[in-house]
């Protein structure tokens, strides 16, 4: 009979055992599952950070580009009216006027073509990060399949 209830403690401490292993490991995987998803959290806000900081660059640089152009179109007004006031005849005036119009809208047009530019590549320069973290992603995804 020693050995009937030998076995059966024997096999008590083997599923013990066991259980134990099983819940082990289901922590231990647990736990590093944890730990990773720590590690993608930091990245994204890194990359959040990485592209607002673009993202500010852009919209400063684009604001002195603003500022810089309402300067000289400032300038350039100031000076085609001391021009036009000192222009001897009407025809003379109109000529001055034409002029200093095409030279404005030419300016105006080179000017929000730079604009366009630099919204371009800020818009590019803010979501690199972003792209950058969702690849990550997908490939994490895929490798995990």
């Amino acid at each position: 009979m020693a050995t009937n209830t030998d076995t059966a403690k024997a096999t008590a401490d083997r599923i013990a055992d066991a259980g134990s292993q099983a819940f082990k490991e289901t922590v231990d995987k647990s736990l590093a599952a944890f730990s990773e998803a720590n590690v993608q959290s930091k990245r994204n806000l890194e990359a959040v950070v990485a592209s607002v900081t673009a993202a500010t660059k852009g919209a400063e640089s684009l604001g002195a580009q603003a500022l810089a152009y309402a300067k000289k179109s400032s300038e350039d007004n100031l000076s085609a009216a001391k021009t036009l006031g000192s222009a001897k005849s009407l025809q003379e005036a109109v000529e001055l006027q034409t002029a200093f119009a095409k030279n404005a809208i030419e300016g105006y047009l080179a000017e929000v073509n730079r604009w366009s530019d630099t919204v371009s590549a800020t818009v590019r320069e803010s979501m690199r990060p972003i792209n950058e973290r969702v690849s990550a992603t997908v490939d994490q995804f895929q490798a995990a399949r």
